[in-house]
């Protein structure tokens, strides 16, 4: 017993330790943030947040189009985050409990393109992009990543796992269409692994700089990243500036996290899906 209460108190001890060390740069960069360049330059770095947080939200409006870049950092991401949610488990529910011909060679080519680096097609999208007259317009971004080939394994799996077959057996007795199953029956089971899905589509694409900038004018349409790039390009770089933006930035992240805590946390519990 003794043994088992000093394991659960090292385990504690350890996930506090992982806590404290994730939360310390959001905590250093808000410190950051209300605080002068020259605070920097200190010898004792500043651990207590200062009084020019507002002054330095004021000054990273006034020199890039912050609210611009949030904004579509937000269309993008929201839109990207619903449609890999939805068109996933749509073709998760498929491959994992429909019969066709060639499901398992089509679900192998998804799977195959997920080995594909993404830079080997930059210049073919690029060329697309300008082919359909995109450049520099959020359709750019959005069109590319509407469903990628993690987020059909991701709920392919979660689909095998939650539903059980004997179940969609019993409403095709019951005379339920396939799509009313999907509805119905999948989309209730796989909740807590869509919301892990959601949370992990939306930071990936809300934190995606190199395309974003390739595809966008960074004057006219920025995402968040390039808005951040910007700050930090010159000959002088006022990091109080640049991390106050970078604060900024991370608050919509922090903001669906607490939204999804609880079904990302049973989606984690439950073992989400199992290579």
């Amino acid at each position: 017993m003794a043994a088992r209460e000093r394991g659960g108190f090292v385990a504690y001890g350890l996930l506090l330790a992982v806590g404290v060390a994730s939360i310390f740069p959001l905590y250093w960069s808000f410190v950051v943030s209300s605080k002068d360049n020259s605070a920097l330059g200190e010898t004792t770095p500043p651990l207590l947040p200062g009084g020019n947080l507002f002054e330095n939200v004021r000054e990273v409006f006034a020199t890039v189009d912050f609210w611009l870049a949030m904004q579509n950092s937000l269309i993008v991401a929201g839109t990207v985050t619903v449609s890999n949610v939805l068109l996933s488990s749509m073709a998760g529910f498929a491959f994992a409990r429909l019969r066709f011909p060639g499901r398992d060679t089509l679900f192998l080519i998804v799977i195959g393109t997920a080995m594909v680096p993404a830079q080997l097609g930059v210049i073919p999208l690029y060329l697309v992009v300008g082919e359909l007259g995109w450049y520099g317009r959020l359709e750019a971004v959005i069109v590319p990543g509407l469903i990628g080939a993690f987020s059909v394994f991701w709920m392919r799996q979660a689909c095998e796992e939650a539903i059980p077959g004997e179940l969609l057996d019993a409403g095709r007795i019951d005379g339920c269409s396939t799509v009313r199953l999907f509805w119905h029956v999948a989309v209730p089971a796989i909740r807590p692994q869509a919301a892990v899905l959601a949370m992990l589509t939306f930071m990936t694409a809300w934190n995606d700089f190199f395309w974003p900038l390739i595809a966008l004018d960074p004057n006219e349409n920025p995402t968040v990243q390039v808005a951040l790039s910007r700050l930090a390009s010159g000959y002088f770089t006022d990091y109080s500036l640049m991390l106050t933006a970078a604060t900024l930035g991370v608050l919509p992240v922090v903001a669906l996290f607490i939204l999804l805590a609880r079904k990302v946390v049973n989606g984690v519990m439950r073992g989400a899906p199992r290579v």
